[in-house]
């Protein structure tokens, strides 16, 4: 309960914290349809503007979630409204860029209002009222261009949005400062275990639906033996994602932030961590169903970028943070993109199958490696080596 008399405990993730993520979840799948059906880089693009929007509301949420207490009545209530609001948002991604930007915008601008003004309103100490101000000044100068986005013709509103995006995910990344005044994040109590145990779950919630996803491209495919290979061997490549944070790497997380002067940075880290982890698990789901639905076919690009580029935003952010933090276990990070870098280059000119299955060998070689890693970190860290 950051910043209320009882800081001093620590509570865990209620059931109210838990249901608001699957909604934001459900974005998953909605973001990789999207992509799937707009296969280009404009469509990228798209995705990725729509998946900073997602992201956004859902960090500036749970930190309000945290700091204001969940427990309190009316916290559940304006988390309540937020997870309604938010699943109206993520139910019109795939119209989004056609015919229904209003129904995506107005629920998205009435969140960041909603948070903002009720946190900078409720927030318990005179210093995390001003930080909310300042969350409030940077949702005023994104809102105008969603709203104006909305309003523009289909060929400009990708511009829009995208400059609105980058100011909504800018603002999360550093903290919303303003000039001259910047948050002091050592200063303010934080329950950061809290927010680590929320950051584990919504890893293990992305990596559910992704699976979900994956299973609905095993189910349209045909059966016979090169489609199951590839379903297979798709799903062992998100194993091996999973197993390359929770076999001992979550554990260095919560080691770290457990010891450090500063518990709210490597939070704000983290949660800055999820854009780019989000996005390559978008991306390994649609490169999942091109492989699944054509494994013994010809490699394209399109393949290669989505198949090999998932797993490397989603590995490249573990090594920056691990880097960031820890000084450790980023090493053998770097090598497996690199490798998987080079398989993607090669990818173009493969049968989609023999992709998974390079993807497969990569990703495992990955996690018997960091599985001795995260070992040895976790023997030598100290209070030191975290400060």
């Amino acid at each position: 309960m950051s910043g209320a008399p009882s800081a001093g405990l620590r509570r865990m993730v209620s059931p109210l914290e838990l249901f608001f993520d699957l909604v934001f979840v459900f974005a998953v799948g909605q973001l990789a349809h999207h992509l799937h059906a707009e296969l280009s880089w404009r469509g990228a693009a798209e995705t990725a503007v729509m998946l900073i929007a997602v992201l956004s509301t859902w960090a500036l949420t749970s930190f309000d979630a945290t700091f204001l207490d969940v427990e309190r009545p009316r916290t559940r209530r304006l988390v309540l409204v937020v997870m309604g609001l938010v699943l109206f948002m993520n139910a019109q991604i795939p119209h989004a860029f056609t015919g229904r930007p209003w129904a995506f915008v107005v629920p998205l601008v009435a969140i960041l209002l909603l948070v903002d003004i009720t946190a900078a309103a409720w927030a318990p100490t005179p210093l995390l009222r001003r930080h909310y101000r300042r969350v409030t000044a940077w949702a005023a100068a994104s809102i105008p261009l969603w709203l104006t986005g909305a309003a523009a013709a289909h060929e400009s509103r990708l511009a829009w949005w995208a400059a609105a995006a980058a100011v909504d995910m800018t603002g999360v990344w550093l903290a919303h400062p303003l000039p001259r005044n910047v948050l002091s994040s050592r200063d303010l109590v934080f329950d950061a275990e809290h927010m680590v145990e929320r950051i584990r779950l919504f890893i293990i919630l992305q990596l559910g639906e992704t699976v979900l996803t994956i299973g609905t491209a095993i189910s349209a495919a045909p059966v016979d033996a090169a489609t199951v290979t590839a379903g297979l061997g798709v799903f062992v490549a998100v194993v091996c994602l999973c197993a390359s944070y929770f076999r001992g790497g979550e554990d260095i997380l919560a080691r770290h932030v457990a010891t450090t002067a500063d518990t709210l940075l490597p939070v704000r880290h983290a949660v800055s961590g999820q854009y780019p982890t989000l996005a390559g698990l978008v991306a390994l789901a649609v490169g999942a169903e091109l492989a699944i639905g054509h494994p013994t076919g010809h490699g394209s690009t399109e393949l290669g970028l989505l198949l090999f580029g998932g797993p490397i935003l989603y590995v490249i952010t573990q090594a920056w943070w691990y880097y960031t933090s820890t000084r450790q276990a980023w090493g053998a990070r770097l090598l497996a993109c690199l490798a998987c870098a080079i398989a993607g280059i090669a990818a173009v000119r493969l049968p989609p199958l023999v992709s998974v299955l390079i993807l497969d060998l990569i990703l495992v070689t990955l996690v018997l490696t960091l599985t001795r890693v995260h070992r040895r970190v976790l023997t030598t860290m100290t209070p030191t080596d975290s400060d």
